[in-house]
């Protein structure tokens, strides 16, 4: 087995790779430019070393917001371009405003100009170079699935879309199923030559019982094992793939998906989420009153009727609340029955759209915030009559209230908007992710996102 063909990046490498050689390259061609032009804007020595340490931070958090880190989009060259010039831009924006821990303003304004050629010719330069030579081949990882599902192409073809750099080679089946696949037939007995042959990297069981019927099989997945090649569990790969749980319609089991994180009895985490949540509530609704009698004179002109609504919204543990929002409906929107908002919805006004895109229209829900009945993040609250309509045909649904509702979460910084029973289910597949793997980390994740789809104008 070939060197080149054995090494594989997983995701969470890949997204590290992608910030370590954006700093390196960054820092190497402003070293160079340093030494061989006139640029004494900025330099790198133990004197200033907080000048790069500033430099490094502003880079890596504009860049999450700007989604250089995202993989799709770090492999799409118009996409990453878009990205590039956003993140030079605003990199080198701040960095000039920052004062005390930046350098001096240079009395030649062609340094800043310079400057920022530089973060932008080393992003891009960098950026072409994982499109051209790493993307496509490096991270491709070959994987053998082994099961007795029947839905062999289906599982393949789902995975696939996710991660294109899985690449299914073969299925040996289990059982007694009689799988019609695209994929290669394995046979049990030709397991390790097969391994050897295609250069498996990772195994993937697909048994819908969780365990093998041959002890023969398991004896070989076992010596695969030790010998180095990566096994596990479908659900454990759709789910590091996707980011969201692999729920179904009819699924009742929850205890799949158990242990939920530790963070929802962490009282460190809890303690620290609430004083997140009163800190960011009181300066989202100081925004809000500033920018308040400009949106309700528009409105006054272009959404005429009530500048606020109220509706009751089930939060946590099942327990109905008052939300509070701006209007972006029409009066009397729902005066033939309560029906899901859809794309492009003739019932919102042209105000109302500007307000969606905007988010501006959630703002009054830092009072919820406030109060206690919401959380900066978590599921999106939903009303009572579409609660019971979605839990009759997906059970788990209830389980999106065993923590409090959010302004922003999972579901809505990856899921675009929906309004049928599949969106549900999808956005259910995000909520749970996030209650499952809830952290720090995490919501400071979804916090940068939404950001990101603010200033994308991704709104729904």
């Amino acid at each position: 087995m070939s060197a080149s063909q054995k090494i594989h990046f997983e995701i969470s490498e890949r997204k590290i790779l992608l910030r370590f050689i954006d700093l390196f390259f960054t820092i190497f061609i402003l070293v160079l430019i340093g030494h061989y032009f006139q640029f004494d804007y900025f330099r790198v020595s133990q004197s200033n070393f907080y000048w790069t340490i500033v430099l490094a931070i502003y880079l890596l958090f504009f860049g999450t917001i700007f989604e250089m880190y995202n993989l799709q989009t770090a492999s799409n060259r118009f996409q990453i371009s878009k990205s590039i010039i956003l993140t030079s831009s605003f990199t080198v924006l701040f960095y000039l405003l920052t004062p005390f821990y930046t350098p001096v303003l240079p009395s030649n304004r062609l340094q800043i100009l310079l400057f920022f050629f530089s973060i932008l010719f080393s992003l891009s330069l960098w950026r072409y170079i994982y499109i051209v030579f790493l993307a496509s081949n490096r991270f491709m990882k070959k994987v053998l699935f082994v099961g007795n599902s029947k839905d062999i192409d289906v599982l393949v073809a789902e995975l696939s879309k996710f991660n294109p750099h899985y690449h299914v080679v073969g299925y040996l089946a289990v059982g007694e199923s009689s799988v019609d696949a695209h994929v290669k037939r394995v046979l049990e007995e030709d397991l390790d030559e097969f391994v050897y042959k295609n250069y498996v990297s990772e195994i993937v069981v697909i048994s819908s019982k969780n365990k093998l019927t041959s002890i023969d099989l398991y004896n070989k997945l076992l010596s695969l094992l030790e010998k180095g090649i990566v096994i596990r569990k479908y659900n454990q790969v759709y789910e590091s793939s996707t980011y969201r749980l692999p729920i179904h319609f009819d699924d009742k089991e929850l205890y799949k998906f158990f242990p939920f994180s530790r963070s929802n009895q962490n009282k460190l985490y809890v303690y620290f989420n609430r004083i997140f949540d009163i800190a960011l509530s009181l300066v989202g609704l100081f925004f809000f009153f500033l920018v308040s009698p400009v949106l309700w004179l528009v409105n006054l002109f272009f959404n005429k009727g009530s500048f606020f609504y109220t509706q009751e919204r089930i939060g946590k543990n099942g327990v109905p609340f008052t939300i509070y929002k701006m209007r972006t409906m029409v009066p009397n929107a729902e005066q033939n029955g309560a029906v899901f908002a859809t794309v492009n919805d003739v019932r919102i006004t042209s105000f109302g759209k500007f307000l969606r895109k905007t988010r501006f229209d959630e703002l009054p829900q830092f009072i919820n915030v406030l109060k206690g009945d919401m959380a900066i993040i978590g599921p999106r609250p939903e009303r009572q009559v579409f609660v019971d309509e979605i839990s009759a045909t997906i059970p788990l649904y209830q389980s999106r209230h065993v923590i409090k509702p959010g302004l922003t979460g999972w579901a809505q910084v990856n899921y675009s908007y929906g309004a049928s029973l599949e969106d549900s289910l999808m956005k259910l597949q995000y909520d749970l992710y996030y209650i499952k793997h809830r952290s720090l980390f995490l919501d400071i994740n979804i916090v940068i996102k939404t950001v990101s789809t603010i200033l994308f104008f991704r709104g729904q």
